[in-house]
């Protein structure tokens, strides 16, 4: 058997292995109670206001929004954990959710100590409360003025030097010299 196809073999096996690994790393979003009438779903740009009771899978309570305001959330802006950022997708005002969240999604390897171990899988229920649906010229101008905050700095940095640049080579004229062409020019 050749070099280059016991290679192939090899990482062949090892994907097929790292394949089984990861099957259990995908959110599981269980709808628990979805209104009758669902005239707007929530999408990416959209202002989400929910609650949320955060459990770790033994039953620990790591956080409770019901004992305060509901979450402000702006779905896309990396506000929260990838996992429930995600779960929170497609869902109408009132409907609840059961959220479980894997680590590659939650907190990882590191967690968030002391309430959050390493490598937990989080449980979320979550409620939508309200929906601000984004506008078009919202995320218009979401996208555009970073942009043009990029572009504005260096173009004024352009434009500083340029004056300076010409501010530099104007030739200099001192006081007497300037006196005696004024002189001249009367005399004429």
């Amino acid at each position: 058997m050749s070099r280059a196809m016991l290679l192939f073999l090899i990482i062949l096996s090892l994907n097929g292995i790292s394949s089984q690994d990861e099957k259990g790393q995908d959110l599981k979003v269980e709808v628990l109670l979805k209104p009758e009438n669902c005239p707007e779903l929530s999408a990416v740009g959209d202002r989400l206001h929910i609650h949320y009771t955060g459990k770790l899978e033994d039953g620990t309570l790591f956080d409770n929004s019901l004992i305060r305001e509901p979450l402000v959330v702006e779905l896309g802006r990396k506000q929260v954990i990838p996992g429930l950022e995600q779960g929170l997708l497609d869902m109408c005002v009132g409907e609840k959710r059961k959220l479980s969240i894997p680590p590659n999604l939650g907190y990882g390897k590191r967690g968030f100590p002391p309430s959050i171990p390493g490598d937990s899988v989080l449980l979320f229920e979550t409620e939508l409360v309200t929906l601000v649906k984004s506008t078009y010229w919202k995320k218009v101008m979401d996208n555009v003025i970073p942009i043009a905050c990029l572009l504005l700095v260096p173009g004024l940095l352009c434009l500083i030097g340029y004056y300076l640049y010409l501010k530099a080579n104007v030739p200099k004229i001192c006081k007497r010299k300037f006196k005696e062409k004024k002189s001249k020019a009367k005399n004429k």
